[in-house]
């Protein structure tokens, strides 16, 4: 272990005296269409690029691994086309132990946790930067649309919106480290859209040219519920009550971990009338629905939150696909912070990351706490 150590803290400072090959890039290959595109540009602008795979599913699920060693022929084919190698991390445990539990425990205690934004850190790029070291590449890439900035003046790095602001994906970035922003290099910032990134795949006669996105979460099989995913994972939802926001029984919930706030269709219940979810009362293991109207808030408090810059007017978001709007952020001494919207949010859903932008720079986010 104390080899393993040295070894690492030796190749940290090679980072910092510039001995690792600027022009050697470690590329999450994913065998999607993004990151062979991304791969193209890196090609082109004259890096050795090398791809790397991540298996991060366990055995608990076969289907899970079918997808997945599908998802690996895929990267295998997909390199062979480009012409690099393709390297292989088995990171299954780690993602089991960080991302799949922390997934399980807010869905049993009635948050809605988006779980890539827990993988990207402390798996995918983390994977990364262990690989460019033990291959001496300076740098680690990704077909992500988002782009990065350096400040010269402050030496802080940020994760900048991509040009293409339907397929921004700086908000998905937020926790990434000053180290992993660093040394990252994000192709497709400047890309004007999907069909551009297409084409670049076309040219190059890629199979994957024209695949489509992938929208589910990788560990959940399609045909499966989060209730049967919990319940495989030892977590065992129990039944409540539907109630409303003065307490009164409307009906019968199969378990808080099946519901998001939001949420109107698939309850399981006929009221007469469009009926939402407005709040789920994980202590008392009820769903508490409403009205439209009630799902609205100009405040936010989030916790967890890291800060690259701080300021204190901000775009926000409170999901991947909100539109950023202006807030005002109230830095509490506990490390919370509270968010005051001049628009109010709809939705707003404990669990979910509020992200905070100057301009098209991120500053900062944490994990919504409460409303």
């Amino acid at each position: 272990m104390i080899v393993k150590v040295v070894k690492k803290a030796a190749v940290r400072v090679a980072v910092m005296e510039n001995k690792l090959d600027r022009k050697k890039v470690i590329l999450g290959l994913s065998g999607g269409v993004d990151s062979a595109a991304a791969t193209i540009l890196l090609q082109k602008q004259g890096y050795e690029v090398i791809g790397l795979f991540y298996n991060v599913l366990s055995s608990f699920c076969i289907n899970c691994h079918k997808k997945m060693a599908s998802s690996r022929k895929k990267a295998e084919r997909t390199a062979e086309q480009l012409g690099i190698d393709l390297i292989y991390r088995d990171v299954s445990e780690k993602f089991d132990n960080i991302v799949i539990d922390n997934f399980c425990r807010e869905y049993m205690t009635g948050r809605t946790p988006n779980p890539c934004i827990i993988c990207n850190p402390e798996i995918k790029f983390s994977t990364l930067m262990d690989a460019a070291d033990e291959l001496g590449a300076y740098h680690i890439a990704t077909g992500h649309y988002a782009g990065t900035y350096h400040d010269i003046k402050t030496d802080k790095w940020y994760i900048r919106m991509a040009e293409n602001k339907a397929k921004d994906q700086s908000y998905m970035l937020y926790r990434l480290t000053q180290e992993q922003i660093s040394r990252l290099l994000l192709p497709l910032e400047e890309y004007p859209d999907k069909e551009k990134t297409r084409q670049l795949a076309v040219s190059a006669g890629l199979d994957n040219a024209f695949d489509s996105d992938s929208q589910e979460i990788c560990f959940i099989d399609n045909e499966d519920t989060y209730l049967e995913f919990l319940k495989r994972k030892g977590f065992a939802p129990e039944a409540g009550y539907f109630v409303d926001s003065g307490g009164n029984v409307l009906g019968r919930h199969n378990g808080i971990c099946g519901y998001t706030i939001g949420q109107r269709k698939g309850l399981g219940i006929t009221l007469g009338k469009p009926a939402f979810v407005t709040a789920i009362d994980a202590e008392n293991n009820s769903v508490v629905l409403g009205e439209n109207e009630d799902l609205f808030t100009r405040s936010v408090k989030s916790t967890g939150n890291i800060l690259c810059k701080h300021i204190d007017r901000v775009k926000a978001k409170i999901r991947y696909a909100a539109k950023p709007s202006d807030a005002i952020l109230t830095y509490n001494q506990d490390g919370s912070i509270r968010a005051d919207f001049t628009e109010a949010q709809r939705a707003v859903t404990p669990g979910q990351s509020i992200v905070f932008y100057d301009g098209d720079l991120v500053v900062g986010g944490g994990f919504i706490d409460s409303i």
